[in-house]
Order: C-alpha cells, then structure tokens, then sequence
C-alpha cells in the first residue's frame, strides 16, 4: 500500500494504553484512505479522568505497537505545548503549518462523534478538518439525540473517499471497519486482575507495561534494591 501525504490525516486520542481495537481502526483508515495514518496521544485530555500513564510513556507505547508498520506513525504534538489537549487548538496548529489548503482529516470513533456538542469550539472543527468516523460498539449514528449536532451533520456525509481530497475540510467520511470489542478500560481491567494481555495489546506494549508497572501490574524486569 502506497500512502501519500495530499491527505493528512490525525487520529487523536489518550491510548490509555494502545489496543488492538485502536491499531484496527488506524488501519482500516489507513487503508480505505491510502494516506498515513498518524496517531496523536493526547497530552492532557479535557474530557475524562486523568491517564494512568503519563503522556511520554503513552507516546512510547504507540511507537512499539506500530514499530516497522507502513503508514502508521506517532505524532507527539501535544506532548510539545502545556495546558488542556483541546482538538481544536491542535487542528488550528496544524493549518498554520500546513496551510490553509492542505486537505485534513480527524478520526474519531463514532462516540466522540456522539459526544463532539460538549467539545471546545466544536463547530469550529468542520472549518479545520474533515471528519472521519469509525464505528464503535454501542454507538448508534443512525438516530443523532443531539439536534444541533444532527443539523451541523447535515449534508456533510460521504462514503467516497476521494470527497476529502477535494475540498480542505468539511465533510463526514463514515469509515467501514470491523467492530473490535477491545477498550482501553477493559485492558486496564485485566491488567489490574493480572489477566493475560496476549490478543488485546500488542506484546512489545505488553511488555512495557510490565516493565514500568503501569496500571497496577506487577513490577517485572527490575533490580530489587539491595537492603540499606
């Protein structure tokens, strides 16, 4: 698969830790798009609870789960300012780098989609980028409850690909995949009860989590200090 960069394209989240459900989703993108797909650790995320890694050990982890993989790569971006990781602030940077005819898109999963009315600035966004929704389990968009986010959607939808090379932002692109049943909290879960990792986190993640007792998994790897 050739990717190009006429497109670029950003998926955003807290990877609290990366799972394979966020590496299928980069992918199935990657792929339906033929763009790279860059994967943006949110620094300080506004909408929930503090990460149980720090921002530096969630970026590393992203670089072992796609190590070596074509069209995937980590952009550390909000790793690099201070203050809340608001999407809109982020995709405002990007435009004064790249311009303002660069075409750009944001995946998100199709409950942030859900959620977008209680972002910053959240119309904001359609005039930054475009957006591109993968399905989640749970998350119905066939009925939109929102209607001020229904009216913002209407008339953005497209199923072509090539409507987000077209125009800068704008558009909704609904990304077919298949569903992953993994979550972040459910890895979480599993690592607090000491249950096997193998098929949810790629093992090189696995591993680091070990190694760094991330989320309440035991210690592994490291010198015991000797007795003072």
């Amino acid at each position: 698969m050739a990717a190009d960069d006429t497109l670029r394209l950003y998926y955003g989240g807290t990877f609290d830790p990366v799972h394979e459900g966020h590496l299928a989703i980069a992918r199935a993108a990657r792929d339906a798009l033929q763009c790279t797909a860059r994967m943006m650790p949110a620094a300080n995320p506004p909408h929930r609870a503090p990460p149980g890694a720090d921002a530096a050990q969630r970026a590393d982890m992203l670089a072992l789960a796609i190590a070596g993989e074509d069209g995937l790569c980590v952009d550390r971006r909000e790793l690099q300012r201070d203050g809340r990781s608001y999407t809109v602030d982020t995709l405002r940077g990007v435009r004064a780098e790249y311009g303002d005819a660069m075409p750009v898109a944001l995946l998100v999963g199709a409950d942030s989609l859900l959620g977008l009315p209680a972002w910053r600035e959240w119309h904001a966004l359609f005039d930054l980028a475009h957006l591109v929704v993968a399905g989640r389990p749970g998350s119905d968009l066939s009925r939109l409850s929102d209607a001020k986010l229904a009216e913002a959607l209407d008339g953005r939808w497209t199923r072509v690909a090539a409507d987000l090379r077209s125009t800068p932002a704008g558009r909704v692109y609904r990304l077919s995949q298949p569903l992953h049943p993994g979550a972040a909290s459910a890895v979480r879960a599993r690592i607090a009860a000491g249950e096997p990792l193998h098929g949810w986190v790629p093992d090189a993640v696995a591993d680091y989590i070990r190694r760094h007792g991330l989320y309440g998994a035991p210690l592994h790897g490291v010198p015991t200090p000797p007795p003072l």
